[in-house]
């Protein structure tokens, strides 16, 4: 495929003091990737000049006013730069109310960006809560800030890798707090939104998807909790139903091993770590978070800012190369798709 006919993968920065500059230019420095896409970062040409030094790296870094100009040949970044940071008085690991905002306007930017298809996908770097209440945004992370900019009232996150993916029913909530919060509707919603992006965006023709109980041995037909034959049970019904065919519920100590091992495309989980604590064991290195539910093209990293080595050059970029290729992947079978 020519170059001028990959799709335009926007990347933003992330944090500015993390390590998102860091493993952009560890990543970009993959000829592969061009092969695939053409990378654009959204972010901070300054910043991205500081970690270069940091990681003395080669490439050059070029800002370019929009997203058809850039050159895309591996050895250049190119940069749509929408801050101007100072490196000589920013500090890496320590967020700012200035470098928070730079955060947000990242994002924002390349959410209007591929609404207006100028980008055909969007991959994000690590953001920090705490900065984006510092900045005055007030959100959790980046899903409830993409849900409101795209106007997307259902939506749900996948982590996926090569061997395993999981979709969650509820993300961050306390522990003690999931049976109440369960419902039929919200289950089905998931199923429903697994189902379409196994279908539109990853190409399985009849995805196969299976739902994990929430109690132990998925309740032993209510010895051990009643939420299986209450509400898990009667929302897969209410699903196939639909048209969205799932199975389960299924026992979780047994169902993430029979996934992982291709008998099933995707898991729907109950609770944030009941699907995160397998998916890293397996994914730790090269897993990719992608949003379920909104019409623009969305993955991510499944890490932090890991401020703590910030700077270091320690920084392994596997979940952001797996990030950008699961992108562009994704973008070309929607493009191609009849």
């Amino acid at each position: 495929m020519l170059s001028k006919h990959l799709p335009i993968i926007g990347i933003t920065m992330g944090d500015p003091v993390g390590v998102g500059p860091e493993i952009i230019l560890l990543s970009l420095i993959n000829p592969s990737i061009y092969e695939i896409c053409r990378p654009l970062v959204i972010g901070d040409s300054r910043m991205l000049g500081a970690a270069k030094k940091n990681i003395q790296s080669r490439l050059k870094i070029e800002s370019i006013k929009a997203p058809d100009a850039g050159t895309y040949k591996c050895g250049v970044v190119d940069v749509l730069n929408i801050s101007e940071l100072d490196p000589n008085t920013t500090s890496l690991g320590k967020p700012t109310v200035q470098t928070g905002k730079a955060m947000v306007r990242y994002i924002t930017t390349a959410v209007d960006l591929a609404i207006k298809k100028r980008i055909a996908a969007m991959v994000t770097c690590p953001i920090n809560k705490m900065a984006m209440q510092l900045s005055g945004c007030h959100y959790n992370g980046h899903t409830e800030l993409l849900a409101e900019r795209t106007q997307s009232d259902e939506f749900a996150m996948m982590l996926a890798g090569n061997r395993l993916r999981v979709v969650l029913v509820t993300i961050h909530v306390p522990l003690k707090n999931v049976p109440a919060i369960l419902s039929r509707q919200q289950i089905v919603k998931t199923i429903k939104l697994a189902w379409q992006a196994l279908y539109e965006r990853f190409g399985f023709k009849t995805p196969r998807i299976a739902v994990a109980g929430l109690n132990p041995h998925a309740g032993e037909g209510g010895m051990f909790g009643d939420e299986e034959k209450n509400v898990i049970e009667p929302a897969i019904r209410d699903a196939k139903n639909q048209g969205f065919y799932a199975s389960g519920p299924f026992p979780p100590d047994t169902i993430f091993y029979h996934a992982a091992n291709k008998r099933y495309d995707a898991v729907v989980c109950m609770y944030h770590d009941q699907g995160l604590i397998p998916f890293k064991l397996i994914h730790f290195n090269n897993g990719v978070n992608t949003t379920l539910g909104l019409p623009i093209i969305r993955t991510s990293v499944d890490h932090g800012t890991a401020y703590d080595i910030t700077g270091t050059g320690m920084a392994d970029p596997g979940s952001l190369i797996a990030a950008i290729n699961m992108a562009a992947q994704q973008a070309i079978y929607v493009k191609d798709k009849p």
